[in-house]
């Protein structure tokens, strides 16, 4: 059974949030290697319920929560919770590069991923798409390079408010302006 379109970005936004919640709580009260380690069985916790609710685990979910647990393993060995905090940067970091990338092979990720869901674009949409791919991109970029800031200079609570809450309430203002210009293109070609 194919995930459908809501489950899969739901999937982006939430997923790997249980593992940040209990690195958090866990860490705060019981220190580092603890909260580590209850963050890495979250984190393998939500790919053992996709597996088990699903019959299948996402893409994003094995490469967001194999590197969570890749990079605790580090943080682990190196009793550093930093490893651990830089996840969701190199996520969104390879996420712009990737949404980048899509532009140069003239097949923009955005239009890409719809199609796959069954959807098709009107042709005015799909002319603007490597527009807003591109911005999408450098939206991810810079949310990178802050998200990198907290992980090295923030407290663990507030990098992860930055993970969870700051991520989803910034893209969703993001896809509103996004939503809001594109409607205006629209309707200007329309009227002429």
């Amino acid at each position: 059974m194919t995930p459908a379109p809501k489950k899969t970005a739901a999937g982006l936004f939430f997923g790997g949030l249980l593992p940040v919640i209990a690195f958090t709580l866990i860490e705060e009260y019981y220190g580092i290697i603890p909260g580590l380690i209850a963050g890495m069985i979250f984190g393998l916790g939500e790919i053992i319920w996709e597996l088990y609710r699903h019959k299948k685990v996402q893409k994003i979910t094995w490469i967001g929560n194999g590197m969570l647990l890749g990079l605790g393993a580090i943080s682990l060995i190196s009793s550093e919770g930093i490893w651990f905090k830089l996840q969701p940067a190199l996520m969104e970091g390879a996420f712009a590069i990737v949404l980048w990338g899509s532009l140069i092979v003239k097949k923009p990720l955005l239009v890409y991923l719809a199609e796959q869901q069954g959807q098709q674009f009107p042709e005015i949409i799909k002319s603007r798409m490597a527009g807003i791919t591109f911005r999408t991109g450098v939206f991810f970029a810079i949310h990178a390079v802050l998200a990198t800031w907290a992980a090295l200079e923030w407290s663990t609570t507030n990098w992860a408010l930055l993970k969870g809450l700051g991520l989803t309430v910034s893209f969703i203002l993001y896809l509103v302006i996004e939503a809001v210009l594109l409607r205006r293109i629209v309707l200007k070609q329309r009227s002429e």
